[in-house]
């Protein structure tokens, strides 16, 4: 196990002014198991493939263990890498598989099956070692992957969107599988997906970004309690929180006929910037609705989808102006309202999220200096 940090870490394209990573600084626990997150082109992948060797950094270092191994060979940096494809020998038997790499290394042969099988019995895959991967299905070979990852004991484990060609069923089994074998092992772990389930599920923290810059790391309880931007804001979550441009009032912002109190911390802040205006952000969960129509928060239902337990109602508030986009509100009655439906429409106190109307910048909060990087 080890210890892993990316200090101001860049990685650009030749022809791209643009980097894919930017001066990426995150540093990762002896132990701990990091999800990177976001969506295509964010520089998630090329960050992990920076830190397996298999991408150059154009500046900045990477240290593996406290030691520099930026310009290290793949093969001398003492990780292991799950890849979204398997990558498994069609050849070869699960058992050879899962024991190629020690045999590269010269591993003594009884040791190699020993560790084959312990491994094998961890993930429940003792009766397919004889098997090749065309035989077994998709959760099996990933499955595979992970135990020819894990016979090599390395330093870190490296996971490239490992469950993205699995069905959603699997998925979510796979997901707790693998968390729950990281905390077993204890093997430091990065983990990237586009998948802000996966990130807020299975990570002990979860690194944001965008456009090769790093916007957030923290946990996924205060990922999702205190975004720092309105990007982190929009991205975690599902449904995503209702974002709106909302013009202050005395005490409050208000959009549409809904008016939402705001702490006094917030309003000076907003107005020692001299603004009038702030973007506010609502998560589906913060908003409730009643069966009365009202001149205040009057919200008219366009669609429900209904999920079981709960629905989440879209609608629109009256004063919203054309073409504004639809609100989301989740709602755990047994029977929702119906689209048509008009109900009163009000936000609960201290769960909202104000943010600067052009930086997209968390206004009004202090911020741990090691969980943010505002853009």
């Amino acid at each position: 196990m080890a210890e892993v940090s990316f200090i101001e870490a860049t990685c650009e394209y030749q022809g791209n002014p643009v980097p894919a990573v930017n001066r990426l600084s995150l540093t990762i626990g002896d132990g701990e198991f990091m999800v990177l997150v976001g969506p295509s082109g964010s520089g998630k992948t090329t960050a992990l493939r920076m830190l397996a060797g298999l991408e150059e950094l154009s500046s900045g270092e990477i240290q593996i263990g406290h030691q520099d191994v930026s310009h290290r060979a793949a093969k001398d940096r003492d990780i292991a890498m799950v890849f979204q494809s398997y990558a498994l020998y069609p050849h070869m038997s699960v058992a050879e598989n899962m024991s190629f790499a020690l045999k590269l290394r010269g591993v003594p042969k009884a040791e190699r099956r020993a560790k084959v099988r312990q491994t094998a019995q961890m993930l429940e895959l003792d009766e397919y070692l004889d098997r090749r991967p065309s035989a077994l299905s998709g959760g099996q070979r990933q499955r595979v992957a992970m135990g020819r990852a894990i016979v090599r004991e390395p330093s870190v484990f490296l996971m490239d969107e490992p469950l993205s060609n699995l069905d959603a069923k699997l998925r979510v089994e796979t997901r707790a599988n693998i968390a729950e074998l990281q905390a077993r092992l204890g093997t430091t772990t990065i983990y990237v997906t586009h998948d802000q389930v996966e990130a807020m599920t299975m990570g002990h923290r979860v690194a944001v970004l965008s456009q090769g810059t790093l916007q957030q790391v923290d946990t996924p309880r205060d990922l999702y309690d205190r975004p720092v931007n309105t990007f982190v804001a929009s991205f975690i979550g599902s449904p995503a929180m209702n974002l709106r441009k909302a013009g202050l009032v005395p005490g409050g912002a208000r959009f549409g006929s809904l008016t939402v109190p705001l702490t006094r911390e917030v309003v000076a802040a907003a107005e020692s910037a001299g603004l009038t205006e702030v973007t506010l952000g609502l998560r589906p969960e913060s908003l409730r609705i009643g069966s009365q129509a009202a001149s205040d928060g009057r919200f008219t239902v366009t669609l429900v989808e209904e999920l079981g337990a709960d629905a989440y109602v879209y609608g629109h508030l009256d004063g919203d102006e054309p073409g504004a986009k639809h609100l989301v509100v989740r709602s755990d009655v047994r029977v929702p309202p119906r689209p048509g439906a008009c109900l009163t429409l009000t936000a609960v106190p201290g769960e909202e999220h104000v943010f600067h109307p052009e930086t997209g910048v968390r206004i009004g909060e202090l911020t741990k200096a090691d969980g943010v990087a505002a853009r």
